[in-house]
């Protein structure tokens, strides 16, 4: 966690994410680049758009195991809404410059745990703007 933030805040990114190598290609793959691409993502994981795609900088492309969000990407997103992040909250912690560093799960993200797989495919209900899945 405190790498990802260091790297993160000191590239002044607007965001990132850090997550073990098998979770890490199954969410690679949610990426449709191309529109004869039909083959949907792994795992029933939401289609997400390719970075070119997306309407704004700020806008987390994708989910990780721990995610890095500027202050500007978490206001894009609506992160905190204390009334319905608790749980993500309970793993997260502020940076120094108002973003956050949000931990998906306690252990690392293992896709083959349902427990795991069900998390992510929580955070990407909640935050339909990841991915540039949702419209402005």
């Amino acid at each position: 966690m405190e790498v990802l933030e260091a790297i993160a805040e000191g590239a002044r990114s607007y965001w990132g994410h850090a997550t073990p190598f098998n979770a890490g290609v199954d969410i690679a793959r949610q990426t449709k680049n191309r529109p004869d691409d039909l083959e949907p993502p792994p795992r029933g994981l939401p289609v997400i758009k390719s970075p070119s795609a997306m309407r704004s900088p700020e806008i987390p492309h994708r989910l990780g195991w721990l995610s890095y969000w500027s202050a500007a990407a978490a206001r894009a997103i609506g992160f905190p809404d204390p009334s319905r992040d608790a749980e993500l909250l309970s793993r997260s912690r502020r940076t120094a410059t108002g973003g956050w560093v949000v931990q998906l799960t306690d252990a690392p993200l293992n896709l083959d745990n349902p427990a795991h797989l069900d998390a992510l495919k929580q955070a990407y209900e909640r935050f339909p703007e990841i991915g540039g899945r949702s419209t402005p």
